[in-house]
């Protein structure tokens, strides 16, 4: 089965800028360390997932539709760093200059357009690996339809599929849109129930299998469970319509642009040169394209190529 490595580009660049220290500077001396880290995790995926096809998506940085549901949605988080922005355009210059399809939509986060690709790939019976940060995007885990997340820093890395996020979480990728309903998500800065933790959210999945269902069945909870339910059944229901990753955005997969043999390491190499980065130039150009490059024969499943966590 062919492969497409989706990335989430605002989440892998924020990492990698944690990752490694603010000393990288290109001729102009605009700092690229969260630049330089980024490509080095992408050589470093493209050596290990060995995809046929690749894309990487960007939030644009306007409103999104989540916002106009909650004014509080992403109201906590802190503003990128002053060195860090600048690096966000020089990363999709660069990244443009190779050839990679970029894809950003305004009203739009990164994690639709990643989960409207995934579903357009499943129909051309692609297998898809999606790289973030995000857990809200196990939710997409299926059969053709994996979540690697660095673990630590850029180098570490665990692949989920259904069994994994089952053993990890303790629901289905199905049920992950009623957990989060039910715990909030703090980074995203939305409530769910009050007093309502992963192991007690979990344990009511398991047992009515729906949001839904569980408030269908809100009587035969104790009356300690079904008065929190009760009380913060509207923030609930806010909380999985803001979880819930569309499918359906207007973004259009043109496979043939995506195809991995189009990224030469001929063209890596130019952007490495240019932005000083001599050893990930000297990595591209060591080993010929035929082994450096994703090959087209996929013998093995992800699963069995990858850790999982």
């Amino acid at each position: 089965m062919q492969r497409l490595l989706l990335i989430d580009g605002n989440a892998i660049l924020h990492r990698a800028y944690h990752a490694y220290p603010p000393t990288f500077t290109d001729k102009e001396g605009n700092p690229t360390n969260a630049v330089y880290g980024f490509f080095a995790m992408l050589i470093k995926l493209l050596e290990e997932v060995k995809p046929q096809y690749l894309a990487i998506a960007f939030d644009k940085g306007a409103p999104t539709f989540r916002m106009e549901l909650y004014a509080g949605y992403h109201a906590n988080r802190p503003q990128l760093a002053n060195d860090l922005s600048p690096q966000i355009p020089i990363l999709q210059d660069a990244l443009r200059e190779i050839g990679i399809p970029l894809y950003g939509i305004e009203g739009y986060e990164a994690d639709d357009l990643l989960g409207t690709l995934s579903v357009l790939a499943k129909k051309e019976n692609m297998e898809t690996i999606i790289v973030t940060g995000d857990r809200d995007l196990l939710q997409l885990v299926n059969g053709q339809v994996h979540i690697l997340m660095p673990l630590l820093g850029i180098t570490k890395t665990a692949l989920f599929d259904a069994k994994r996020v089952e053993e990890k979480y303790g629901v289905k990728p199905s049920q992950f849109i009623d957990y989060k309903a039910l715990v909030g998500d703090a980074s995203d800065n939305y409530p769910g129930i009050t007093g309502i933790g992963p192991k007690t959210a979990a344990g009511l999945l398991q047992q009515y299998g729906s949001f839904e269902n569980l408030y269908t069945h809100i009587g035969e909870l104790s009356p300690q469970i079904g008065e929190k339910l009760a009380i913060d059944a509207e923030q609930a229901a806010l909380a999985k319509k803001l979880a819930t990753i569309h499918t359906d955005a207007p973004v259009h997969f043109n496979a043939k642009e995506c195809q991995i043999e189009l990224f030469t390491s001929e063209k890596f190499a130019k952007e490495f040169d240019r932005l000083g980065f001599s050893s990930l130039k000297k990595r591209v150009e060591k080993a010929p394209d035929e082994d450096a490059k994703p090959k087209k024969k996929d013998p093995q499943s992800a699963s069995a190529q990858l850790e999982l966590l």
